[in-house]
């Protein structure tokens, strides 16, 4: 087989890059190691920056989107037993962000690309790339039992972190950034109205909380939780007693409860790799970097990773322009930080951290009071989390 670009894995950054480099006229194949059904099945994000919402209308994958998600012009942050309202419409110049799960535009993009006759091999194993220092790299895989493989130009990693891709990258190439912190977060998935119609997050002396939705009949709700803890021993009535226990009285009288349909324990990380190009081998998403969920940057900044590959490989099939190929991973990188620094920022302005002293806790409550107290620190607030401007690729 030969292509033009190899995109190894089919989650949400591998199927939009496909996506919009065929409707470029860019060939592209995929490969993912699990099944369309597994890839569904996975619960993950749903806020969607004004960036990422542009890219997929782009991408022609937004029609469900603009009738199924819901768009949001404010967030509330509760602490010290008070409500604040940070209104994102009015302090980024009429900017917002949709409420659309992750697997809700994982399903459009694998509609779409089935619609065009797009290739997506599904199931492969042992996935080796090669030669991705020369201009003639190549991919090779297994499917049951048979071996083949991909000639191509340029290769993009869109399989996570632990992808292959970042692998084949030598060690000493690489740099790696990391902070692990001290807990996790409980989520649990239910089908009950939200119990707020803007999403809420809550510091608490007994942790972190956040009331998250995913329409208007389906909510998720997160516990911050010892890394120690196992998610067999928070029963629905566990769950549901203990945020109740962290939202005000008024507010948890509101909250309707329900059976899980999906629960877990997601510890929380930062990390990042530079750089984020290898040859001819591009990292894309959680295979170069990934966030703590507090700034509901993951899918966001895997999207802006999507965005400016997809436009340097426009420059370079279209007008010859293969010197913009060394300008993606500083180009991406500007803007990862950007994001890691925000979701850090929020993950330490709203979580208790054990061992933290008086000093470090007056210091995270004068945060919060400046933040959320004054116009400027909100606009700080709603710039970020609305997302920052991509760079134009010129």
């Amino acid at each position: 087989m030969k292509t033009q670009v190899v995109i190894i894995g089919a989650g949400p950054s591998g199927l939009l890059l496909g996506q919009l480099l065929h409707r470029a006229g860019i060939s592209n194949i995929v490969l993912e190691r699990r099944s369309p059904d597994y890839v569904l099945g996975r619960i993950r994000a749903g806020i969607l920056e004004k960036g990422t919402v542009d890219l997929l209308r782009e991408a022609g994958v937004h029609k469900r989107m603009d009738r199924e998600g819901l768009v949001h012009g404010g967030v509330e942050f509760l602490f010290d037993g008070k409500r604040i309202a940070v209104p994102l419409k009015e302090l980024t110049g009429g900017k917002t962000v949709m409420v659309y799960g992750q697997t809700e535009v994982t399903q459009d993009l694998m509609e779409a690309r089935a619609e065009a006759c797009a290739v997506t091999v599904y199931g492969v194993s042992n996935v080796q790339l090669f030669d991705i220092k020369s201009d003639k790299p190549y991919v090779t895989f297994e499917k049951q039992g048979e071996s083949s493989r991909i000639d191509c130009d340029y290769i993009a990693g869109c399989d996570g972190f632990h992808g292959v891709s970042r692998q084949v990258i030598p060690k000493d190439v690489l740099r790696e950034y990391e902070r692990v912190y001290p807990f996790g977060w409980l989520g649990l998935l239910a089908d009950t109205p939200p119990v707020n119609h803007e999403l809420i997050y809550a510091h608490h002396e007994r942790g972190f909380a956040l009331c998250s939705q995913r329409s208007l009949t389906r909510s998720r709700y997160y516990l911050q939780v010892p890394l120690t803890d196992n998610v067999e021993a928070w029963s629905d009535e566990r769950f549901w007693h203990e945020l109740k226990l962290r939202l005000p009285q008024a507010l948890g009288a509101r909250l309707v409860t329900g059976c899980a349909l999906e629960k877990s324990i997601a510890p929380l990380r930062s990390f990042v790799v530079e750089p984020m190009q290898y040859g001819n081998l591009f990292l894309v998403g959680d295979a170069a970097h990934i966030v703590p969920p507090t700034g509901a940057k993951g899918l966001n900044l895997a999207a802006s990773d999507v965005n400016y590959l997809y436009r340097i490989l426009k420059k370079v099939y279209h007008e010859g322009r293969t010197d913009f190929l060394d300008v993606y991973s500083p180009m991406a990188l500007r803007r990862v930080w950007k994001g890691e620094r925000f979701s850090w920022f929020m993950t330490n302005l709203l979580h208790d951290f054990s061992g933290q002293n008086a000093f470090d806790r007056k210091m995270q409550q004068a945060d919060r009071e400046y933040y959320l107290g004054s116009r400027a620190g909100m606009t700080t607030i709603a710039e970020n989390y609305v997302g920052l401007p991509f760079e134009e690729v010129r």
